[in-house]
């Protein structure tokens, strides 16, 4: 049975597509599969009424709006199946019906046969329906929406109406997630075939609502054409790197993290990244800072090792030689001093963790580490690519893989569907929520990561492992009081994710 099919929230597939590649690969997965185009749209819209069904059981009146591609085509099958299920269902075309081509315009014909009236956008009854339906522009979209299209789109958003999304919400970017002009607030969208990528970051948390899939029947088929370099992932897809430990292990066994950072009037950001570190396992931790700080960090969190980092300091070997892993960028400032510890930090070939303004001094330099893993928010980012914050938000994966080609090592761009890329495959995070939104959070994803390196987990896996913790330990401190959300509020939880 189709409804079999209908997959959401942890079920949904790992693999995420762009536009192109299911354009490109699904009239031949069809035909592997010995089915047709058309069979894969009445598909869809069957796969779209069985959502209806279940997330909009008590509404009696549907809204359909139909455009002039094949995602028209999909709303006519649904208003079928949802009218002789005997709803109220009113279904306008934008646009003239005779504008439909190929199998769209088969659904529309099949539709008219059976007695089912089209009508104009004009007479659109946003105000009688329990639901509307968006079936307006599918996932070909590229560039600004035209006027007719964001007229209807903002009507619907103003309608105050559910809205369930045929593919992706109108107006969204299918590979990018971002919004160009406006784009319909959906509380479902359904999608088919492949997922694509653009509905798990950028302005997607805010217009895709609950997502459902369908593979129409053709997942085997289309998988084994089309190769997929981005993938969702979820915290249970790494933490069997969490490996209980042994009744005879001691602290020795898990690694010295190596904190840097903390200029003046900024101990509390080395002491956050410090804690995290503890808390996700490492074996020690110190904090090289300024020697004002030494006392507030040590105040902060006893348990952490701090020594005072003075400008004579720079070749000191020993101070490397001590970790086995070291985090930058907390607190650290742009001075002589941070320029300093910057450049210390380039001269070891150790794994290292760079965050804050770690990144805004690389960002004048021009090097290049395998062994580093860099964990830019999106202002960051622009900074080291030499662009607009907006470029970057506007293709967010376009963009953390030219950071991982700039700079090399693991790219971790954080946000709204924080990205992590190591050059061959992108992974999607949908962890985290607004209440993140305050300081210290990212000075806490740093010593995670770097606790993670010390107890011998790749800089892969501990990238995204850690993000995994970092906003699943956000999500679980918050509940449903986001805001007033802090940094430290994490720690508890933290402890529990990393013990699973």
């Amino acid at each position: 049975m189709l409804s079999n099919q209908i997959k959401t929230k942890s079920s949904l597939p790992h693999s995420l597509y762009r536009a192109q590649q299911i354009q490109d690969f699904e009239g031949q997965a069809a035909e592997l599969a010995g089915t047709t185009l058309y069979s894969l749209m009445k598909r869809a819209g069957q796969a779209c009424w069985q959502v209806f069904k279940q997330r909009f059981a008590d509404a009696q009146r549907v809204l359909v709006l139909a455009g002039k591609g094949n995602n028209g085509g999909d709303g006519y099958i649904f208003a079928a199946a949802a009218r002789n299920a005997g709803l109220d269902v009113q279904l306008c075309q934008i646009g003239k019906p005779d504008d439909l081509t190929g199998d769209a315009a088969r659904a529309g014909k099949a539709w008219s046969i059976a007695q089912g009236t089209i009508d104009g956008i004009e007479q659109a009854d946003f105000e009688g329906a329990d639901v509307i339906v968006d079936a307006l522009l599918g996932t070909g979209l590229q560039g600004p929406v035209r006027a007719e299209y964001q007229r209807l789109i903002y009507k619907i958003n103003q309608s105050g109406k559910a809205v369930l999304s045929v593919d992706i919400p109108s107006g969204l970017n299918a590979d990018s997630g971002a919004v160009s002009d406006v784009a319909v607030k959906a509380d479902a969208t359904v999608s088919f075939v492949g997922l694509k990528q653009g509905l798990f970051s950028g302005c997607a948390p805010e217009h895709c609502g609950q997502i459902y899939f369908s593979g129409l029947g053709i997942t085997k088929e289309f998988e084994s054409l089309c190769e997929s370099t981005v993938s969702r992932v979820l915290y249970d897809d790494f933490s069997a790197l969490l490996v209980k430990r042994s009744r005879i292990s001691h602290k020795g066994f898990f690694g010295r993290t190596l904190v840097l950072g903390g200029n003046i009037g900024m101990p509390g950001a080395v002491r956050l990244a410090g804690e995290a570190a503890l808390r996700s396992g490492s074996g020690l931790v110190k904090v090289l800072t300024r020697a004002e700080n030494q006392s507030a960090v040590t105040a902060g969190r006893p348990e952490l090792m701090v020594e005072a980092f003075y400008l004579d300091k720079m070749n000191d070997s020993s101070i490397r030689d001590w970790a086995t892993n070291l985090v930058i960028g907390p607190g650290l400032g742009k001075d002589e001093w941070a320029e300093n510890l910057f450049d210390f930090v380039l001269a070891s070939d150790l794994a290292a963790v760079i965050d804050a303004d770690g990144l805004n001094l690389l960002a004048s330099k021009a090097a290049w580490k395998d062994s580093w893993i860099l964990t830019p928010h999106p202002g960051e980012a622009a900074r080291l690519l030499g662009c607009s914050i907006t470029k970057v938000e506007n293709d967010r994966f376009t963009a953390v893989r030219s950071l991982q080609r700039s700079f090399g090592g693991i790219v971790i761009l954080k946000g709204a569907g924080t990205l992590i890329c190591d050059g061959k495959q992108t992974y999607v995070a949908n962890v985290g929520n607004p209440g993140m939104a305050s300081g210290g959070m990212g000075d806490v994803l740093s010593g995670i990561i770097g606790g993670l390196l010390a107890q011998g987990v790749d800089p892969l896996h501990a990238a995204v492992l850690a993000v995994m913790i970092h906003g699943s330990a956000a999500d679980l401190a918050a509940g449903r009081d986001e805001r007033g959300l802090l940094a430290s509020d994490l720690f508890p939880y933290i402890r529990k994710l990393v013990n699973p």
